[in-house]
């Protein structure tokens, strides 16, 4: 295994930017300062978060530290988890058919559509009137 000593990657999800800092530890996560279940109270996305490393089944092998903005909770749950799954495969390239075959590797870049001028919100508009 070729472990580095200190792995940095960025997740992203609708507006919500993740930097992911790994190190060798014993598994534990804190995201903004926070630990995971101050930050994440909701058990599925504690376990959203917890996905990458669980395929592998490194949850007690690395220390992770997370600085997250933008977006709300699901937006940065997946962003994490994505930066999650990108430092496994930084660390050792083997990793990857694992996490691929969950459909954790790829990036979600559906976004919210931009208001156009002249409706209500992206798609909606006043209701049609014939007479």
């Amino acid at each position: 295994m070729a472990t580095k000593k200190n792995i940095i990657t960025v997740g992203r999800r609708k507006s919500s930017v993740a930097r992911v800092f790994i190190t060798k530890g014993s598994g534990k996560i804190t995201i903004n300062g926070k630990d995971l279940k101050k930050y994440f109270p909701l058990q599925f996305m504690q376990d959203a978060l917890m996905k990458p490393l669980r395929t592998l089944d490194m949850a007690d092998t690395f220390d992770v530290s997370v600085n997250v903005n933008g977006g709300g909770i699901k937006g940065q749950t997946d962003a994490i988890t994505l930066a999650i799954a990108r430092a496994l495969v930084q660390d050792n390239a083997e990793n990857k058919p694992a996490l691929r075959a969950e459909r954790l590797m790829t990036r979600d870049a559906r976004v919210v559509e931009r208001k156009k001028t002249g409706l209500r919100k992206a798609r909606k508009r006043e209701q049609y009137s014939k007479r």
